[in-house]
């Protein structure tokens, strides 16, 4: 039976990091890429973190029935989405492993779509102060940072990923994340348990 690993925690706690490591191990993941209307931030590429797309392309894929998830927020430079799309990359009649890079909501829709028996969370954590000072950090590698959006990412994960939300959504394991290659390796472990 095929197993998609949904890896979430609040911005700057290092997913797009573990992500790659995670992805470079033994296990080989498959790959899904997830759609976003938001642009692309410098050192990105097209394909490798996101598809990124129009707001008309993610309606032609909402009305023909393929999103499988969607995440909206409303920042200080526009409505921007996060969405999974049913286009062939997940084959849950196979063995494979996927991984993807989500939210709560989207774990939530994840098992929906597919059930808790595929879907597995991995979720990752530091504490504020270190969060903030690697978001401060990545704002100030960007062309043009956006101070004013980082902050509002901050403070809406104190909601999104509220203790109340990771009980409802049954999280009860996480992986610390100050030492990358013993968080990397920790997951590596649960995965193969």
């Amino acid at each position: 039976m095929a197993k998609i690993f949904v890896l979430m925690g609040k911005s700057s706690t290092g997913k797009d990091t573990v992500y790659k490591r995670l992805r470079a191990s033994s296990l080989e993941f498959k790959n899904v890429v997830i759609y976003t209307t938001r642009p692309m931030r410098q050192g990105e590429t097209e394909g490798v973190e996101y598809h990124f797309v129009s707001e008309e392309t993610r309606d032609n894929y909402c009305q023909t029935g393929k999103v499988i998830e969607r995440r909206d927020y409303n920042t200080v430079y526009g409505m921007w989405s996060y969405f999974t799309v049913d286009d062939g990359q997940i084959d849950v009649a196979g063995d494979s492993k996927y991984l993807v890079i989500g939210t709560l909501e989207s774990y939530e829709k994840f098992v929906d779509y597919y059930g808790k028996e595929i879907v597995v969370p991995i979720y990752i954590e530091v504490d504020d102060r270190t969060r903030i000072h690697r978001a401060i950090e990545r704002e100030d590698m960007q062309e043009i940072p956006k101070y004013c959006e980082m902050c509002r990412r901050f403070l809406a994960d104190e909601k999104d990923f509220s203790e109340e939300l990771l009980v409802k959504c049954g999280i009860d394991r996480r992986f610390a994340n100050y030492d990358l290659d013993v968080c990397v390796e920790e997951i590596l472990c649960g995965i193969e348990k």
